[in-house]
């Protein structure tokens, strides 16, 4: 009798296994028909149906008995999204020093962000040319000035250094043709949305084209292509040259955006007041642009962009996610943190708020696990990016290798090319020195077109993908030790920030 009871013991699923059967396609398949139905229009970042969208998910949590991890006592925390109009004729440039000149809002120059304070900005105009990667000069001294780059934009890393600079301006060098120049102008005279990810009140970042800029500069004894063309990092004042700016911008509406955040208290006494963060961004791109925008297309009469793979797929993951831990008895030693967040599409607008104002101590968080786009492509495969960069690589190599009744393979980044690294919400949490691995299929046909449609999700891979994330975030929430980051990938990736 004893021995037919161990063998029954032997045979009966245990406590995780038990959590991980109930993430199930059935389950997925209906959250993502709810989440990317045409009813929530896209949910773009601010919209009424993203808050739809987010109030459904803060009552499934509330369901599952979550604490809640928003702003006072609730499941959502929300961010400014203030709309305003830079005023173009209130808004004009001069030079002073050398040849001195006029520059007209619109015709010579626009303002590239909406983050300044309506005033007058001025500083002595430096020259910044060749790599910004490899300055060499004393940037400190760049602080206050306006600095001019040879350069069309501002990218990734750049824009960040630069802005480090605290400068009182940053000119880039407009080579755009006219037509461009017109669709710039066109878009900068509309109300747009304040970055939330920067904090109000400068510095300035403007673009003036080139035809306007040359001669100023040839009189000061600088040529921009030249400047244009080094490779060199070099810092060259311009004979005392001054830039003056001045500027309005008009407050058009006053909105604001949602994240969903919902905690399982761990059951360690210790190790409950650190957290492994399971995260997807709820928002998509809304409804379809005109024809040429380079946005969503119509097909048809279909105009919405569903967003069921971007990133209904992770949004519902997590949710499930949260069902089976919340289920689970004993509960996982370190507690965790389910977050939903808005605005990845617009600059990872949610998450970068949520790793600046975090609900929990940022440094008591030991890992975020990331979910975008797990709903199409191979049945067996999962590409986990950032394995390479930290021991959570190896942690998902063996568990992974623990439950081949999965039948899904976790693999490098094989698409280095195309930084994914740095393009969702993950990337916030890595740029605090938490530890992360971003699960990820890849683009289709459909990406950020009508047809990322809820009938094209394959739910019972989705399922077995969650699963797989599961079983990682009970080990990593159970383990002695906390993830660590490889010390290279640590001074290359957090050590920038």
């Amino acid at each position: 009798m004893i021995a037919l009871l161990l063998v029954l013991l032997a045979q009966s699923p245990t406590a995780a296994e038990r959590a991980a059967q109930t993430i199930s396609p059935d389950d997925i398949s209906r959250r993502i028909h709810i989440i990317a139905d045409d009813s929530m229009k896209g949910r773009d970042t601010p919209s009424p149906e993203l808050d739809k969208v987010a109030a459904y998910i803060g009552g499934e949590y509330r369901r599952m008995g979550l604490k809640p991890g928003g702003d006072g006592s609730t499941f959502l925390q929300r961010y400014s999204l203030d709309r305003v109009r830079i005023s173009a004729d209130s808004s004009i440039a001069f030079v002073h020093g050398g040849p001195g000149a006029t520059l007209k809002y619109g015709a010579d120059f626009l303002l590239l962000d909406n983050t300044f304070e309506s005033g007058d900005y001025a500083g002595e105009l430096v020259l910044v040319s060749g790599a910004l990667s490899g300055a060499t000069a004393d940037t400190a001294a760049l602080a206050g000035k306006m600095v001019l780059l040879a350069l069309p934009r501002l990218r990734g890393g750049d824009r960040e250094r630069v802005l480090g600079w605290k400068p009182a301006g940053v000119v880039l060098a407009s080579s755009a043709p006219d037509s461009i120049w017109a669709r710039l102008v066109a878009r900068n005279a509309r109300a747009q949305p304040r970055d939330p990810t920067r904090a109000v009140g400068g510095p300035l970042v403007l673009s003036i084209r080139a035809p306007a800029l040359q001669p100023v500069m040839t009189a000061l004894g600088a040529d921009l292509t030249t400047a244009q063309s080094t490779g060199t990092f070099a810092v060259t004042k311009l004979s005392g040259a001054q830039l003056h700016v001045h500027t309005r911008v008009e407050s058009v509406e006053r909105r604001s955006a949602p994240n969903v955040v919902g905690i399982l208290e761990g059951s360690d006494p210790t190790l409950k007041n650190e957290y492994v963060v399971f995260s997807a961004h709820m928002d998509h791109i809304g409804i379809a642009g005109p024809k040429g925008s380079g946005s969503c297309q119509a097909r048809g009469a279909d105009s919405i962009c569903n967003g069921a793979d971007d990133d209904g797929s992770g949004t519902a993951a997590v949710v499930e996610l949260a069902q089976a831990f919340a289920g689970m008895h004993p509960r996982p030693k370190r507690s965790i943190i389910f977050l939903n967040v808005s605005g990845e599409e617009k600059g990872l607008w949610g998450s970068h708020y949520f790793t600046d104002h975090p609900t929990v101590p940022i440094t008591s968080i030991v890992a975020d696990l990331n979910i975008d786009m797990i709903g199409r492509n191979w049945k067996d495969t999962i590409v986990a990016i950032g394995k390479e960069h930290s021991d959570l690589g190896a942690t998902l190599n063996r568990v992974a290798a623990e439950h081949p009744e999965l039948d899904m393979r976790p693999i490098d980044d094989i698409w280095p090319e195309q930084d994914f690294y740095r393009r969702s919400d993950h990337f916030n949490f890595a740029r605090k020195g938490v530890p992360i691995l971003f699960f990820f299929s890849g683009v289709h046909e459909d990406y950020h077109q009508v047809g990322d449609s809820p009938d094209k999700i394959d739910s019972e891979k989705e399922s077995r993908v969650a699963r797989l994330i599961f079983y990682l975030g009970l080990d990593v929430a159970d383990a002695a030790e906390r993830p660590k980051w490889n010390p290279d990938s640590y001074r290359s990736i957090v050590g920038g920030y």
